[in-house]
């Protein structure tokens, strides 16, 4: 189900709690929202529908990707950059990394661990930060 997007800071600031089997609507109602959003967003975190679970998707080519309970384990070249955000008005400066490794779990909240670089690596980096209450 496509959900409205959360723009209020005191809650988009909470700290995200980790993610159960019993979350599946949730990631569903995400994926579903960033379809909906597509032509103005690229990644959407569970708090950005009003939902304080650990739970990110990121468009990734034609599909968008689920990562449950994510956790970034390893971050290299950092750069400069602004950002914004379908949560936030305006854009941010800040520092993100070309490389990164996460740790997370998909769909069926099976384990992997994987390497992202580039733009999937700074949308990931962006929603992890959502996951944390960092708002950019």
């Amino acid at each position: 189900m496509i959900k409205s997007i959360n723009h209020d800071p005191t809650t988009l600031s909470q700290k995200a709690v980790p993610a159960t089997p019993q979350d599946r609507q949730t990631v569903i109602d995400l994926l579903d929202t960033l379809k909906a959003n597509s032509q103005v967003c690229v990644g959407m975190a569970a708090n950005m529908i009003g939902v304080n679970k650990r739970i990110i998707v990121v468009s990734m080519g034609m599909l968008p990707v689920a990562l449950i309970n994510p956790e970034i384990v390893l971050k290299r070249e950092p750069y400069s950059t602004r950002e914004g955000c379908l949560s936030l008005s305006g854009e941010q400066q800040t520092t993100r990394y070309k490389q990164i490794t996460v740790r997370y779990q998909d769909q069926n909240f099976e384990s992997h661990e994987q390497p992202f670089s580039d733009w999937i690596a700074q949308i990931i980096q962006h929603e992890v930060d959502h996951c944390e209450g960092i708002l950019i």
